[in-house]
Parts: structure tokens; C-alpha cells; sequence
């Protein structure tokens, strides 16, 4: 089992990626953005927190140019399983692998803390270890995690359950308090129509090991061991 994992100027949580990667026995590579890339279909390609090319103009605008990017697009095309984390998720939606966009939080500032996560859909590879409507901890680190797209568009992904997790308050409700960024719908992690492509803002990886503090993000990885397997 491998993965790869693209690197851009700013990136910065390859190396959390690679660890908790490297927890559940998946094999990773870190692929310089600028370097000639091609992925194995049975492949994971992870795209890492980070403030890639400094967040200028707009958080992944630039990276979506990297060369390194025409490889991730013809993988999801392939049916390859891509997931952006964080800068990742900005960068997919970005490069227009995922519907929408990130934008600056609510609140103007940066947010950085544990928050609570409902499990919308476990039907893919990367949540088949939750349970629909499953209440799970994990970090967020942006100051652009605002998800926000057309009516339209929003109709089609709450329709097509490509919603994957949604802030909430722990016991699962969904409050504008609970909220941290402002995004529509609370949501906090979608997929592809196909659910093979996973954009989200929180990060499992810094809570997969008793070390840091919690394991919910844990059954994310054992998940996509089973899916690459």
C-alpha cells in the first residue's frame, strides 16, 4: 500500500501526513510540486495542510497551477482516491475537483482548536470506519475555512450526499455556535460525485494516536487500508 503526498512552497503538514500514514502501514512518498508526477491507480494521493505559496490571492489559487496538479486531476479522472486536508481542500476546489470555494472565516481570524464533527455519509473509502450521524473530535488550523457555494450547487450536494462531515455541538446538533467559520450548512468536508475525492478542514491526522491526544482520526486511515488493500 503507498501513498503520495504533493509538496508546495508553504506546505507544512506533509509530515503529519506521512506519520499517520506510516501508523496504519501505508507507505507514502512526498512529490515536489514542481517535479514530473504520474500515480498508480491503486494509489492514495494526500494533498497536506499548509499555506501553499503564502495563501496569496486566494488559499490554493496559485498551487492549482503547479504541474504536479495535471497528475492529481488525471488520477481523480482515473477513479484514484485523492484527499485534500486543510490547504489540500482549498487546492481542490481550487483546481475544480471539488464544487465551491474556501473563503476567509466569519470571524476574520484565524481559529485553531479541537472541534466536533458529524459523519454525514460513511459510504466511502475514506468514512467507512464511522457510522452515519457518528459525533468524532478533530483539530482545524485555517483562517479560510469558510465553505461556500451557489443554491444550486448546494442543492446538488445535500442531495447527492456528497456532504461528508458538518460542524456540530456534541451531542450532534447543529448550532450556529457550533459553527466555527461560518460555513453554509455547517458543512465541513465534501466529496466528489463519485465519492472518491475527500476535501475537508479539520485534520484526522493530528488526532490518530493516543499521543495526541484522541484517535478519531485513526479510523479514517484503518478505512483507506482496507479500500487500498
Amino acid at each position: 500500500m503507498q501513498a503520495a503526498i504533493p509538496v508546495f512552497p508553504g506546505t507544512w503538514s506533509d509530515r503529519d501526513c506521512e506519520w499517520a500514514l506510516q501508523q496504519v502501514g501505508i507507505q507514502s512518498r512526498r512529490v515536489w510540486h514542481r517535479d514530473p508526477a504520474s500515480f498508480e491507480r491503486d494509489e492514495l494521493v494526500v494533498l497536506p495542510g499548509g499555506f501553499s505559496y503564502g495563501d496569496y490571492l486566494r488559499c490554493g489559487a496559485i498551487a492549482r497551477f503547479s504541474p504536479v496538479m495535471d497528475a492529481v486531476r488525471d488520477h481523480a479522472a482515473a477513479g484514484g482516491l485523492v484527499i485534500g486536508i486543510c490547504n489540500g481542500f482549498q487546492i481542490l476546489c481550487e483546481a475544480g475537483l471539488l464544487p465551491g470555494v474556501l473563503m476567509t472565516n466569519a470571524s476574520l481570524s484565524f481559529i485553531c482548536r479541537d472541534v466536533d464533527l458529524r459523519v454525514e455519509n460513511a459510504g466511502s473509502a475514506f468514512t467507512s470506519r464511522y457510522a452515519t450521524g457518528q459525533v468524532v473530535r478533530m483539530p482545524i488550523a485555517h483562517h479560510g475555512g469558510n465553505y461556500f457555494t451557489d443554491d444550486d450547487t448546494l442543492a446538488r450536494i445535500e442531495g447527492g450526499g456528497q456532504v461528508a462531515f458538518r460542524y456540530c455541538a456534541p451531542d450532534g446538533t447543529l448550532r450556529e455556535d457550533a459553527n466555527p467559520n461560518g460555513s453554509c450548512n455547517a458543512i465541513a468536508g465534501i466529496f466528489n460525485e463519485a465519492r472518491t475525492v475527500l476535501g475537508m478542514m479539520p485534520h484526522p491526522e493530528r488526532l490518530a494516536d493516543p499521543a495526541l491526544g484522541g484517535t478519531d482520526g485513526r479510523a479514517m486511515f484503518d478505512g483507506l487500508v482496507e479500500a487500498l488493500s
